[in-house]
C-alpha cells in the first residue's frame, strides 16, 4: 500500500512538472517568440523551461551596459557566483565570448550565442548533465524598457530540478531582474 502510495504521488509530481512548463511557455508568449531559439533548445521540447519579465524605468543603453558587465553581476546578484569572461580584452560580454560562472551549486562554462547590442543576448552552456540555452531581451517601451529573460533546459539535472526545485531558478531569475531593475533606476538618476 505504502508502495503504491508512493508510486501515484511520484507520478502526480511528475505530471506536475510536465503541466507547469507548458503553462510556463503559453505564459510566455509572445516574448518567447521573439527570442532565436537554437532547434536544439526549442522551449516546446525542453525538459525544464523558465521565463521571467520586469518593467524597468530606464534607457536600453543602461540595462545592456548592466547585463554585459557580467563580472560585476555577483556584487548585486547573490544567485550567480565566481563570473569570470574568459576572451573579452575588456572583460564585458560580446559575441562570441566564452564566460564561467556558479549557479546553484553548479559550475558552468558558457558561450555568447547572440549579441545584438541594446536588443538581445544570449549564451549556452554544456556539460554531461545538462545543456541549456538563456536569453534575454531589452523591448523599449514608453516608460524605459520591459526586460525578458527566458532559459531552455535539457538532460538529467533538467529533469530533477522540474521535479524537485521547479519554482527556484524562476525565484533566482526574478532576484536577478529586481537587481537590474534597482541598479538601471539608479544609475539613470
Amino acid at each position: 500500500m505504502t508502495r503504491q502510495i508512493l508510486l501515484i504521488a511520484f507520478g502526480s509530481i511528475l505530471l506536475s512538472g510536465c503541466y507547469s512548463t507548458k503553462k510556463t511557455i503559453a505564459k510566455a508568449q509572445p516574448y518567447s517568440e521573439k527570442i532565436n531559439w537554437p532547434e536544439d533548445y526549442l522551449p516546446k521540447d525542453a525538459d525544464f523551461y523558465v521565463h521571467n519579465m520586469i518593467q524597468v524605468n530606464a534607457k536600453p543603453e543602461e540595462i545592456w551596459n548592466l547585463l554585459v558587465n557580467a563580472e560585476d553581476w555577483p556584487n548585486w546578484y547573490e544567485g550567480m557566483t565566481n563570473v569570470k569572461v574568459l576572451n573579452s580584452e575588456e572583460s564585458l560580454l560580446e559575441s562570441d565570448t566564452k564566460l564561467k560562472f556558479s549557479t546553484m551549486g553548479q559550475d558552468f562554462d558558457a558561450i555568447i550565442r547572440e549579441y545584438e547590442p541594446y536588443q538581445r543576448l544570449a549564451w549556452e552552456t554544456k556539460n554531461e548533465k545538462l545543456g541549456a540555452y538563456h536569453a534575454w531581451l531589452i523591448i523599449p517601451n514608453e516608460k524605459g524598457c520591459v526586460i525578458v529573460t527566458d532559459e531552455v533546459q535539457k538532460g538529467k539535472l533538467a529533469k530533477l530540478q522540474r521535479i524537485f526545485l521547479p519554482n527556484k531558478l524562476r525565484k533566482l531569475h526574478d532576484t536577478w531582474l529586481q537587481g537590474f531593475k534597482e541598479k538601471a533606476e539608479n544609475y539613470a538618476d
